[in-house]
């Protein structure tokens, strides 16, 4: 089933990342840092995708799905309207796509980190829509 709203499927996409994290992260309680980095980078890919969502509402950086774009793109398309959601969009690149996403990293602090952007990011693209 498709959604049409595409900030519902955005924050669809981090409830995914969070129940993925809960249910199968295996959290260390005593060092915070998750033992197996292959579900830190399944909840790292759907915070990002989440984030590309709600970008591709506001900006239209892609207009074909089946193209790839560079992130240089959504920065541009960003930078030319929104300061502050430019400098969540880097953090969250840095955090999200790189740290949780390709490192696969253990930090439960730094994944924390990386929901509190992704749903800045959705949030700040949410107000600009209305």
């Amino acid at each position: 089933m498709k959604k049409t709203d595409p900030i519902s499927e955005a924050r669809r996409y981090v409830e995914n990342a969070k129940v993925t994290l809960k249910e199968k992260g295996e959290l260390n309680v005593e060092t915070k840092r998750y033992e197996d980095d292959k579900y830190v980078r399944a909840a790292g890919n759907y915070l990002w995708l989440g984030v590309l969502l709600a970008l591709d509402a506001v900006f239209h950086v892609r207009s074909d799905r089946r193209k790839r774009v560079n992130i240089n793109e959504y920065f541009e398309a960003v930078g030319k309207r929104d300061r502050k959601l430019l400098d969540y969009v880097n953090d969250g690149y840095n955090v999200i796509h790189i740290y949780m996403n390709y490192d696969g990293g253990h930090s439960k602090a730094i994944s924390d980190e990386g929901f509190r952007l992704a749903n800045a990011i959705i949030d700040r693209c949410e107000g600009m829509m209305a």
